[in-house]
């Protein structure tokens, strides 16, 4: 069981929320939180030493919980936005900060319950990363479903010019044919009208 790395709890601020998570690495938070820069490198995160935080993120190891910003109240995984954001609850927030830490540690947390929570936190890492696959396999069909519709249609319209450049070449070499038999008739019948035409001046003369 020596592969789990032991969790630490990790907070940032993301628009109106604080969020809090269990990871065993920064870049394991950043991650689960889904952030393009490093947050802890220009300060907007940090490691949580408030062990109401801790307790509520190793119970969820790798579940990203949320909090209303600028509130003291417990992190969850459905957390409402903030109805007052005046100073009323960083007043609150304050006082009870306060109070929490005269609070005795409920550290130090036992092996046994760490690496739980580790294996925990793998578990949910592990279903993250298979849902993006799933989704990464569901795009791959659909870009392939689309590119065979795609070749499907260019086939078939290029069979059908095909089809289209065949009957066209032989409806012309019709009309050619019937352009060639109208001018034989034409001769024939120029010679046969002169000849009946002459036999007619003969019998009249």
């Amino acid at each position: 069981m020596g592969s789990a790395k032991k969790l630490k709890t990790y907070q940032t601020s993301l628009g109106f929320f604080d969020l809090a998570i269990a990871a065993p690495s920064m870049k394991a938070a950043l991650e689960a939180w889904g952030a393009d820069s490093n947050l802890f490198h220009q300060g907007a995160a940090k490691e949580s030493h408030d062990p109401d935080v801790i307790a509520a993120t190793m119970a969820k190891p790798g579940v990203v919980l949320r909090r209303p910003v600028g509130t003291d109240r417990p992190f969850s995984e459905h957390a409402e936005l903030p109805t007052d954001l005046g100073g009323g609850p960083t007043k609150v927030a304050r006082k009870s900060k306060g109070l929490k830490a005269k609070k005795p540690s409920s550290r130090p947390v036992d092996k046994a319950a760490e690496r739980k929570a580790a294996l925990a936190f793998e578990k949910e890492q592990k279903q993250r990363q298979l849902e993006q696959a799933k989704e990464e396999t569901a795009r791959q069909k659909d870009r392939e479903r689309r590119q065979q519709a795609v070749d499907k249609a260019q086939a078939a319209l290029d069979k059908a010019e095909q089809e289209h450049a065949k009957r066209a070449a032989a409806i012309q070499a019709e009309v050619e044919a019937l352009e060639k038999r109208s001018q034989a008739e034409k001769n024939r019948w120029d010679k046969e009208k002169q000849r009946l035409e002459a036999t007619l001046r003969r019998a009249r003369g």
